[in-house]
């Protein structure tokens, strides 16, 4: 059983067609009934494979119509060549960008499109910086859904922009960044004519938990000191801290890690709130970064996003785009792991932060990386050497490459 509440003012909300409270108009979010586990333990959950719908119980739709890609089940690298270049006890990387169309996008949205398909909805739409418009293209696809997507012109890298048209959504480029483009989404599903699948759909964080679900089960319960991840909209990490919170109030884990945002040095600004002090923050007028998955100014679930750093004594930092990209050649040059801009922010954040010694030397690190390298092939082709040129011949080519 479920409830969707409030975070806010904690007033239920029984339209399921609303994204905001019609009380107060704060942010929804999905309050579940933990009384159904009271029986369930840990390992019972390992009947089903890893991934998204093995945690069917704590997911608030019919796992029975789920539609599925077959999205989770990621890798959690074990980086050691990492861990010994930044100096730290343990690292490791939860690979998103090996979800079906590429992001951790498919773990929301599987729920969420489930739900759509619950509620009888015909047109699914969101506004996007390209790979929620991938991800919902992709899910409504498989569902037989119309879907319509907003993206701000010229913002989109082009492998998602790619992933959007293939799937056979509609496609509109809206002359204004994203926070325009929701704007419109949102008055376009206030008037009926689609379903929003946005983060601020309760439903869609409800997926995304599942990463942390994940994390814990792959470390076969042995909780992480920390977990960094990139921050753009927020939904992430408020999802991770509500998976965490939920696990922890069952007793299955016996403690938080550390929950820790990193943005761009251009569009910070939960960082700037989290200097602060502050539980609220203020908008980004112009954000900018070459990671540009985390350009949004104005984060729907930056609350949450707040409160899940204070709850769990995380921090908030911010890197520049030289440091993203720095990172994201680490960590491909060492690891052979491929990350987009935007998921390289989380590996940038914790050599930052321990340089800064805010991380421990002896902390167990988890860094979520959320998208693959090819979802913005432009700009690890100017981050990088030119490519060499030769003759063909055994002479030339020798003499290019020495």
């Amino acid at each position: 059983m479920h409830r969707v509440v409030c975070f806010e003012c904690g007033g239920e909300v029984d339209d399921p067609f609303v994204d905001s409270c019609p009380k107060c108009g704060g942010l929804l979010t999905v309050d579940l009934d933990l009384d159904f586990a009271s029986g369930l333990r840990p390992y019972d959950l390992r009947k089903r494979p890893l991934g998204v719908w093995r945690y069917a119980p704590f997911l608030p739709v019919d796992a029975s119509r789920a539609v599925t890609l077959q999205e989770g089940g990621t890798p959690l690298y074990d980086c050691q060549d990492l861990r010994s270049i930044i100096g730290i006890k343990g690292v490791h990387v939860k690979y998103e960008g090996a979800n079906p169309t590429g992001s951790f996008k498919d773990r929301g949205m599987t729920v969420g499109v489930t739900r759509a398909v619950e509620l009888g909805c015909r047109t699914v739409g969101c506004a996007s910086t390209g790979n929620t418009s991938a991800s919902l293209s992709a899910y409504a696809a498989k569902a037989g859904l119309s879907c319509i997507v907003l993206l701000p012109s010229g913002k989109v890298a082009a492998g998602k922009l790619a992933q959007a048209m293939f799937y056979g959504a509609k496609v509109v480029m809206v002359d204004g960044n994203f926070d325009d483009a929701l704007q419109v989404t949102s008055q376009l599903a206030r008037e009926g004519v689609l379903y929003l699948l946005n983060s601020i759909n309760p439903f869609r964080p409800e997926g995304q938990k599942t990463v942390a679900f994940e994390i814990v089960d792959q470390l076969d319960f042995e909780v992480p000191d920390r977990i960094i991840l990139p921050v753009g909209n927020a939904g992430n990490i408020s999802a991770v801290h509500k998976a965490l919170t939920e696990w922890k109030a069952l007793g299955w884990i016996d403690r938080m890690p550390k929950l820790t945002g990193v943005q761009a040095a251009g569009s910070a600004p939960i960082v700037r709130a989290f200097r602060d002090e502050r539980m609220d923050f203020e908008p980004e007028q112009h954000p900018e970064t070459v990671a540009t998955a985390i350009r949004i100014g104005n984060p729907v679930s930056g609350k949450k996003a707040l409160k899940a750093i204070y709850d769990t004594g995380g921090v908030a930092t911010d890197v520049t785009d030289e440091e993203i990209l720095a990172a994201q050649r680490l960590l491909g040059r060492k690891e052979g792991i491929g990350v987009e801009p935007a998921s390289a922010a989380s590996i940038a954040g914790l050599i930052k932060l321990v340089d800064d010694g805010v991380v421990a030397r002896d902390e167990r690190v988890v860094c979520i990386c959320t998208g693959n390298v090819l979802k913005d092939p432009d700009t690890v082709m100017r981050s990088c050497e030119e490519i060499l040129k030769a003759k063909p011949t055994v002479e030339d080519v020798r003499r290019v490459i020495a």
